[in-house]
């Protein structure tokens, strides 16, 4: 290090002036005379040295209380503008603005989709009504089904009420629609002998239709001539594909979105109980559309400048980040240097991570997060992509991370500071207390699945056990969940009795509690340390020596380190 190599330069000189500045003789005529009393010379070298320790030392000491300082008093400090707390306010503010404006865009194409979906659903679904299952029961239902939906589509822009358009091309031998069953390629079942024999491979047949602005093209009624192989049936699926424009995002100053629908219609016969499910899926893609032409709309690119400007400001605030990291990597390698070198110790970890700052990770993360939505979401703007759901998520853990961010500059003020104190000592505590409890949880939700799956509809699946079991943790459908219980059987209906039980009052009553007073003795605690005397580590040891108060100006002085374009937002 610098600061080291400057000291032995200065001790060898030190002592080689003394060398050549003391008489020949003096050393024997020293040990004549038995005087141990030192020369003048090597005390004057003796003085200088410890004190050029004792101002490295100190110099070492302010350097640390300065760096572990609050913007506030960095600011009294050296009298710099705090740049990068107003850069993390104003990245907030915007952050926040953009997030919302995706929001109210996103909003409109999910209402948009589920509306279009809805209508689908009543336009090509025979008898359905909202938020009831579809399922027929006779081949002749069957067949119904599949009628209503083709001359439901052949009609579609008679019968609707939106504007709608046929996607030709995109089916079955370039056609508009694909009608196509799925079976097995052999499959014989005689349960009166209770024998089966079944090939498993799958053999699709299709034909296609176009709608009736295409009579010439043929095949408009083969439908009417379609045979099913129910014995061997595993499902039946109608695709096609419409074009709908969504015209309501002219209300924010938007550019209509043009949508390409991809319906397909299943009717699933797989498990071959005697009840087929339908089902629609519409799975929408966004494009740019063709000349688009709003009377009194000028295009702006307002938006896609802000989302540039956003991107601007995180991309700098990510470098004043990782700058800042950077430096807390420099310091803690010379204060362990110094420790090794000059008081023959060594630093502990935990000393050592005092200098890693995690805020600004997670400032880090965030900000790496909102360039990346930022950049998709320009993309969504401009209709080039269509990733809704990956620039959601992103812009919204951002957000998130931003907004947790601001505890940081809480918790420079002690009475703030409680919560982050708080889960920083329960932490440990609460982790090693979760793995045991989600041993028993496990336990709970694979038992669950597999005994009372059959006779109860929240057990059906292990992602529905555990929601279920964690609605009980907080005491949510509880009576629901006890009466949706079938009783298809005692032994069964006396276990799920006992089942949920020992599963409520093990974790409500004690689990739960458990987890509450963990929180509560870690809270105990740290208010008994405000009036103890509290453990006082290496670091602050050190540091605390350092008298000067950030207003005392001893901070003003050069640091020894090269500038950079970014010294001016030093924090």
């Amino acid at each position: 290090m610098a600061s080291s190599s400057y000291t032995c330069i200065r001790d060898s000189a030190t002592e080689k002036d003394r060398l050549l500045s003391s008489p020949l003789g003096s050393y024997g005529s020293r040990d004549l005379l038995g005087s141990g009393s030192p020369h003048p010379a090597d005390l004057v070298g003796s003085e200088h040295s410890q004190q050029h320790e004792e101002e490295e030392k100190e110099a070492l000491r302010r350097k640390l209380k300065y760096f572990f300082m609050s913007p506030c008093d960095k600011y009294h400090a050296k009298g710099r503008k705090p740049f990068k707390l107003g850069l993390q306010l104003l990245k907030i503010i915007i952050v926040t603005v953009q997030l919302v404006l995706f929001g109210l865009s996103n909003q409109m194409v999910v209402t948009f989709k589920e509306d279009n979906t809805a209508a689908f659903k009543h336009l090509f679904l025979k008898g359905y009504r909202d938020n009831t299952p579809q399922a027929v029961h006779t081949q002749k239902e069957l067949y119904s089904h599949i009628n209503f939906t083709i001359e439901q589509y052949l009609a579609l822009p008679q019968i609707s009420l939106g504007r709608y358009a046929y996607v030709l091309g995109v089916g079955v031998n370039g056609s508009a629609l694909s009608l196509c069953q799925r079976y097995y390629r052999r499959g014989t079942i005689d349960p009166v002998n209770d024998t089966f024999d079944i090939d498993p491979h799958v053999v699709t047949d299709c034909i296609g239709l176009n709608p009736l602005m295409h009579t010439s093209a043929p095949g408009n009624s083969a439908y009417k001539n379609f045979t099913i192989k129910f014995y061997k049936l595993i499902n039946v699926t109608v695709d096609f594909q419409l074009k709908a424009i969504n015209i309501q995002t002219i209300i924010n100053n938007e550019i209509p979105d043009c949508y390409t629908f991809a319906v397909t219609i299943v009717m699933d016969n797989k498990a071959h109980s005697g009840k087929v499910k339908i089902a629609l899926q519409n799975q929408a893609s966004i494009k740019e559309c063709k000349d688009p032409n709003v009377s009194g709309h000028a295009e702006s690119y307002a938006r896609e400048f802000f989302d540039v400007l956003v991107a601007f400001v995180c991309l700098l605030s990510l470098l004043l980040c990782g700058r800042s990291i950077l430096r807390g990597f420099l310091l803690q390698h010379e204060y362990v240097q110094f420790f090794k070198n000059r008081l023959g110790r060594s630093v502990s970890w935990g000393d050592r991570l005092e200098f890693i700052n995690g805020w600004y990770i997670l400032l880090i993360v965030s900000d790496i997060f909102t360039i990346i939505g930022s950049f998709i979401k320009i993309g969504i703007e401009s209709k080039n992509l269509s990733s809704y759901d990956v620039c959601g998520i992103l812009l919204g853990t951002s957000t998130l991370l931003v907004w947790v961010g601001v505890i940081r500059y809480l918790s420079f003020f002690q009475k703030y500071n409680i919560l982050i104190v708080t889960l920083r000592a329960a932490f440990p505590n609460v982790i090693r207390f979760c793995c045991c409890a989600a041993a028993i949880y496990l336990g709970y939700c694979f038992c669950g699945w597999i005994v009372l799956g059959p006779y109860h509809t929240k057990f059906r699946s292990l992602s529905m056990v555990s929601e279920c079991l964690f609605s009980l943790i907080n005491g949510d459908d509880m009576f629901v969940t006890f009466a949706e219980m079938e009783r298809s059987g005692t032994l069964v209906w006396i276990f799920s009795q006992v089942y949920l039980y020992t599963f409520i009052s093990l974790f409500i009553y004690m689990v739960l509690s458990l987890f509450i007073a963990l929180i509560t003795g870690a809270y105990d605690t740290i208010m008994a340390q405000t009036q103890e005397q509290v453990r006082v580590t290496d670091l602050s040891a050190f540091i605390a020596e350092c008298m000067d108060t950030p207003s005392s100006g001893k901070f003003r002085g050069p640091e020894g380190s090269s500038c950079s374009f970014l010294c001016c937002c030093n924090w």
